[in-house]
Parts: C-alpha cells; structure tokens; sequence
C-alpha cells in the first residue's frame, strides 16, 4: 500500500505533467486558429464535433460548451458516421474532427466522404502531420510532450489539450459574435444560472401582497402590516409616493431605544431616501445592490 506522501507526490506530479501541457498550448495560437474561427463564423451551416474513444467524450463537452455560448453545434461520433450517421452532415456544415493521433482508421474511412460532400474540416490534434492534418483546410495543434498516466498510455494531458483549446475556440466566436450576458441567459433559462441571468424584480414581486403603510400608520399598524405580508419590510407612502422603508431591524432598533412607542408613527422610524430599482432590473443586480 503506497504512503499518504506518495500518493500525493503522484496527484501533484499530475496535474503538473497537465499544466505544462496546458501552457504549452499557447504556441498553437497562430493564423492556423484564426483560420479556424473565420472559417466557423463564415459558415452557413453548423458546427459538427466528431471524435472516436476519448477523443469523442470530449467532443460531446465541446459541443455543449459551443451550444452554450450562441455556435449551432451537434456531436458525431466517427465510427457512427460511416454506419449511417453521416446524414447528420448537412450542406453548408464545418466538421472539426478531433484525434490524438489523426491516422485513426474510422477517421481515415470518414475524410473523403466529407470532403466529397463538399464540407470543410477543421483538425484539433496533436499530431500535425497525421492524415487528418492534411486533409484539413485547417489544423490546431494539440500536442502534449507526454501523457500524466505513469505509463505514457493513458489519456490524460492529450484530453486535457484537446479540451481547453476547444473552450479557447469557443470563446473566441462568443467574443467575435459580441455574444452578450443577455444572449447567454436566452440559452440558460433553467436552474441558479438562469435565475441570475434572466428572473427581475418583476417577476419575484407579489404584486397583490406588497406591504404598505401610511406616512402617520401607528407603531401597531406598521407591525401587523409586515407581520401579515411576510416580506421583513413594508413600504411608507404618501399618497401613493414612497417616503421610506421600515423593515424589522428598524423596528427591533425601536424597541431597544424607546420604553414607550404608542404615540409613534411609522415616519418617526422610517429610513428616508431608501435605494430603488426599477422591476425591470435583474434580481441578482438588485441583490448586489
């Protein structure tokens, strides 16, 4: 059984082995990447992903994240293409074929049924002078000097690779589309995400149960007024316009000031000049505020 510290030197040496490769990426930032988001961008079509074993899981990744960030995208798996799913390819389509090695023979057998429909193929691999390299009309560069498996065989760091320079790509056409926080929240409608991207005040506020008081409500009033509507705050009005706020800090600061508060009125506790949003503001800016 290995000790408590070689179990750690191996987790460290890890993600060592992988931020080397990650760093190493950089190089591959050139008019070969370029070429590849023009081209994307200039696409009339979509956005096909293809991979084969690891290749492919991080493909599927790949698509969501483009999906995600306003690029059509659909996943291909290699060896499905040439049973039948090659239909998925549409006229007008870029096909970015993903491969550590990019000799794969489901690869190889895939190419020239792309090509002959006409479509375009981009290669992420880490092997630039692989079939697939040059049989792309652009190729990125995702070579790793070695894998983070003890054994150099495992997927690790060429995974890695793989999946930070598609996230580089993608955020690449999220900035050249000006790809706003309004246009991610139309693609995160659901969950926390979409909550801060997409719910406003507006539709958090309970129009039929906001809790309001007179400028001269009694102490008694204001009380009930906040203890029926639930909401730890009740506006104070003047006919119809606000005056202030008094929430139950306000009222438990009160009590610890004053023996007696019958002859009080909400505007003798109010906060004056409270801050105020509009209903069309973001609830998570509200909240920040």
């Amino acid at each position: 059984m290995n000790s408590s510290n070689d179990i750690k030197k191996n987790a460290k040496d890890s993600i060592a082995i992988q931020l080397t490769a990650i760093n190493n990426l950089s190089d591959s930032i050139n008019d070969e990447f370029v070429g590849a988001v023009n081209l994307i961008i200039q696409a009339k079509g979509r956005l096909i992903v293809a991979g084969i074993g690891k290749s492919a899981n991080i493909a599927n990744k790949l698509v969501a994240t483009f999906n995600s960030t306003g690029q059509p995208a659909i996943f291909l798996h290699a060896a499905d293409a040439i049973h039948g799913d090659l239909g998925n390819i549409q006229e007008g389509d870029v096909v970015m074929c993903i491969s550590k090695s990019g000799n794969t023979p489901e690869l190889k057998a895939l190419i020239p049924f792309i090509k002959a429909m006409g479509n375009k193929i981009i290669a992420l691999t880490g092997n630039p002078i692989s079939f697939l390299a040059k049989e792309s009309e652009f190729t990125i560069d995702v070579g790793v000097e070695k894998e983070a498996c003890p054994n150099n065989l495992a997927p690790t760091s060429s995974t890695t690779a793989q999946l930070v320079m598609g996230d580089a790509l993608a955020i690449s056409l999220l900035a050249c589309k000006d790809f706003s926080d309004k246009d991610f929240a139309r693609f995160h409608p659901g969950g926390t995400l979409g909550k801060r991207l997409y719910l406003t005040i507006g539709d958090v506020l309970a129009k039929d149960s906001l809790a309001r008081v007179d400028l001269d409500a009694t102490i008694n009033e204001v009380i009930i007024e906040i203890s029926q509507k639930r909401l730890g705050a009740t506006a104070v009005l003047k006919q119809d316009k606000l005056q202030g706020v008094i929430t139950d800090g306000d009222l438990r600061r009160m009590l610890e000031k004053k023996t007696s508060y019958s002859c009080l009125r909400a505007k003798d506790i109010m906060s004056v000049n409270p801050i105020k949003v509009d209903t069309t503001i973001l609830a998570y800016d509200a909240l920040r505020i």
